[in-house]
């Protein structure tokens, strides 16, 4: 299992969008991310700070994309 960078919402949001996601809705806080190929949902919360570990690994589990995936689309240039 690869280890996970310390990311912000807004890295988060980049990565996913580098990945094909775009943003479907936002409810408070949250933004509801889809990709419409796939048709998978992930949710981010826009909180201060990192991400929690456990929470960024839900929500690569959520977008369909393993670790090493979702680290790849991070790497990105957009």
């Amino acid at each position: 299992m690869s280890t996970l960078p310390n990311l912000k919402p807004r890295e988060v949001a980049k990565i996913l969008s580098n990945a094909g996601f775009v943003e479907d809705t936002a409810s408070g806080s949250h933004r509801i991310f889809k990709n419409p190929v796939k048709g998978n949902y992930t949710a981010v919360s826009f909180h201060p700070g990192t991400i929690p570990q456990n929470t960024l690994r839900a929500i690569i589990k959520q977008s369909g994309m393993s670790v090493d995936e979702f680290i790849s689309f991070g790497k990105k240039k957009n």
